[in-house]
């Protein structure tokens, strides 16, 4: 929860902005400061804040609607799916961690984010969460690192709002779709743009060639990821699928 002494503003003039460039100005009673939505370092610092902006404020609903969609798809299959041993990738300060517990359930769930502002945030904020957290970067993963993660033997690779702009690319996200087993659970949402034919991303290119040949798509969803600081919807792509073995 956030500090009651924390006033959250949004600026003036809210249109005209892209995603990656949107901010709130926030007041503690002694300073203002303006802090982009995507400034995770920043963001994660004060605890409740993220939350307070981009779910309360925004109404972000990706974690409970990505949830869904993979309990739709096991309820679906005819597998064991009690023994989910998921690798949260870009995991944050916990909140789609959180809600994979409470809505799927796990047998072990491993965090991993690039800063370790993301970690400090998620063993602050939810402390009993994760059975580990690494702070790694998969385009140059070290062989420590890569030995402690591959003792988990991960059966679910969950991404959720974490692709795109700055933050994992498609190099890091096919890295990491290679290091969970085969016919492993593969959950993951996308802003709509990246997957349409003028993305210069390399998303389109990239994804479009994973679903065709090494991913076997069992659900796929087009929703409202949250609102713009302008009131407007932002759409996403939810995609559940299998890892082709």
């Amino acid at each position: 929860m956030l500090n009651e002494d924390y006033v959250i503003k949004f600026p003036v003039d809210k249109h005209g902005l892209d995603q990656d460039e949107e901010f709130i100005i926030v007041n503690t009673g002694k300073q203002s400061e303006k802090i982009r939505l995507h400034d995770y370092k920043r963001i994660y610092n004060v605890p409740g804040l993220y939350e307070e902006a981009l779910y309360k404020r925004l109404k972000c609903e990706s974690p409970q609607v990505l949830c869904s969609l993979l309990q739709e798809a096991m309820d679906e299959s005819e597998e064991d799916c009690t023994q989910l041993r998921v690798l949260d990738f870009g995991a944050g300060n916990g909140v789609a961690g959180e809600c994979m517990r409470k809505q799927v359930g796990c047998e072990t769930l491993v965090g991993v984010d690039i800063i370790p502002e993301a970690r400090k945030a998620a063993l602050r904020d939810r402390p009993d969460l994760y059975d580990d957290y690494f702070v790694v970067d998969f385009n140059e993963l070290e062989e420590a690192d890569e030995r402690q993660l591959q003792k988990y033997d991960f059966n679910m690779l969950v991404t959720i709002a974490a692709l795109g702009y700055k933050h994992i690319g498609t190099e890091a996200f096919l890295k990491a779709f290679d290091f969970v087993d085969d016919n492993a659970w593969i959950v993951f949402n996308i802003k709509d743009s990246f997957l349409s034919e003028g993305d210069d991303s390399g998303f389109e290119k990239n994804l479009s060639s994973l679903m065709d040949s090494r991913l076997s798509v069992l659900k796929k969803n087009h929703y409202c990821h949250r609102l713009s600081i302008a009131n407007e919807p932002l759409y996403y792509y939810g995609i559940v699928g299998k890892k082709n073995e």
